[in-house]
């Protein structure tokens, strides 16, 4: 057996109770919140000293997988990308990707990570590996144990059991307990329980045998998903149909809670799951009032905030213990320790039909992105920014003209059987129902502002006739 550990990073959450600059089509994981790069970033690189980690295995639901391999792009990293065809929560993810893993090596070690989560000591982070490793090859399932710092309340828990002969520093796990009371969980603390990080290391075979005794519906299904999967564009896809019949539950209740063979290494490195904007704050730099800031920010006798805009100012005035977030469609104004509730919010916006619940409005694809800058009742406007390379399908709609106006870079359009290049402050008009392209033959980003007139709007009337990332109309 190969001494190496096979990581597979998980990214299918939402992180709804991250908004308004976490949503459904960009979540946390993909955003850099708390530094110079996303948690998804930070969490390749974590597992990137090939003397003991293997080439990542990346776990995506298909609408990121553009958008992950530009991240691992930026970072120089090369992973395997399988795509989900829907979320059904980590275990038939993790299973599809250690069904995966196995077929090429049974008794592989796999080491399931979450990609929005937090390391602040990432040397830390992997001398627990190492240590989780000789009880994952002695037959154990472990999970890592986070010692607590203070009594939080929004981490499940863990009563470490006695130790384990053969695995250094793991213990038996005596009990799993959900998300307590402040209360409780000081008492926990005090008892010595640990947090639950969600991260796990195992064996392939242990792990793929305990799945199939406790779940085998769910189990043979995602190993069918990972068996008839196919291969377009360098992606693994999941069999649709197959992965269709796994039942939607974490590896926590799925095999964690139920399984004999479950140890937890107790470990302290600095771990967040990143779970709201409190636990922003407290691992952003802050200044001599105890703010966080990021973006154009004016604060004046108020402590203790966290404030994040972009292109506008946000000025604050004399308020405390407050978290502000200011997007190009959306204001969060919350105080820090009620944060977790944002969730209701998203919520209550999505059965109200608000787009803003799950879309920015700077939509991202795999040529670049586009941003509405304006719009009325027959007309839109974008900024449209094509990648170096890029280039957009070749496309007719039904519904609508547009106008194109260059404002940097070099634009190479294509009208027709007609092909020209457009430099900067010129502009061509897009006829309705003519077949079309832009793209972006320079080193630099192009960027153009379009009108779209016309009496329907929407995304989805594209009619893609030649498309090099071959995605639906509404991609």
């Amino acid at each position: 057996m190969s001494e190496r550990i096979h990581p597979v990073i998980l990214c299918g959450g939402a992180g709804t109770r991250l908004w308004p600059a976490s949503r459904d089509a960009l979540p946390k994981q993909f955003l850099k919140l708390v530094g110079e790069r996303s948690t998804f970033q930070e969490t390749c690189l974590r597992v990137g000293d090939r003397s003991l980690f293997e080439q990542p295995v990346v776990v995506a639901n298909r609408d990121y997988r553009f958008l992950v391999r530009e991240q691992l792009e930026e970072i120089g990293v090369d992973a395997e990308i399988v795509l989900e065809p829907a979320r059904h929560d980590s275990a038939p993810a993790a299973a599809a990707a250690t069904s995966l893993i196995a077929s090429r090596e049974r008794t592989a070690l796999v080491l399931i990570l979450a990609a929005d989560h937090v390391v602040a000591e990432p040397d830390n982070f992997v001398a627990a590996c190492r240590r989780a490793a000789a009880a994952a090859r002695a037959g154990y399932i472990v999970t890592f144990g986070i010692e607590p710092d203070h009594p939080a309340t929004g981490y499940g828990y863990i009563r470490p059991g006695e130790p384990l002969a053969g695995a250094e520093g793991a213990r038996a796990v005596a009990a799993f307990v959900e998300k307590p009371d402040v209360a409780t969980a000081a008492r926990y603390i005090k008892d010595a329980y640990l947090w639950n990080s969600g991260n796990f290391l195992f064996r392939a075979d242990v792990f793929l045998d305990e799945y199939r005794a406790f779940a085998p519906t769910s189990a043979d299904a995602a190993a069918r998903a990972f068996e008839k999967a196919t291969r377009d564009l360098g992606f693994v896809l999941l069999d649709p149909e197959a992965f269709d019949a796994t039942e939607k539950q974490s590896i926590d209740y799925a095999v964690m809670e139920k399984t004999k063979h479950t140890a937890v290494l107790p470990v302290t490195f600095g771990w967040s799951d990143l779970g709201d904007w409190n636990a922003v704050w407290a691992l952003s730099p802050h200044d001599r009032e105890g703010n966080a800031t990021r973006g154009h920010v004016v604060i004046v006798d108020a402590k203790s905030n966290l404030v994040l805009s972009g292109s506008k100012i946000a000025a604050l005035i004399g308020v405390d213990n407050l978290v502000v977030v200011v997007d190009d469609d959306a204001v969060l104004i919350a105080a820090r320790e009620r944060s977790e509730e944002l969730r209701d919010v998203v919520k209550r916006l999505r059965e109200e039909g608000r787009p803003e619940a799950d879309l920015h409005r700077r939509v991202h694809r795999p040529w670049g992105s586009f941003q509405t800058v304006d719009e009325g009742e027959r007309f839109k406007v974008k900024r449209i920014v094509v990648k170096p390379g890029g280039r957009l399908s070749l496309q007719r709609h039904r519904k609508r003209a547009e106008h194109w106006v260059v404002v940097k870079g070099t634009a190479r359009i294509t009208i027709g059987k007609d092909v020209r290049d457009l430099k900067e402050n010129e502009s061509i008009y897009v006829p309705l129902s003519a077949d079309h392209r832009l793209e972006n033959p320079d080193s630099e980003p192009l960027e153009i502002i379009e009108v779209q007139t016309g009496s329907y709007l929407g995304e989805d009337d594209i009619i893609r006739i030649e498309d090099d990332y071959r995605r639906r109309p509404e991609e």
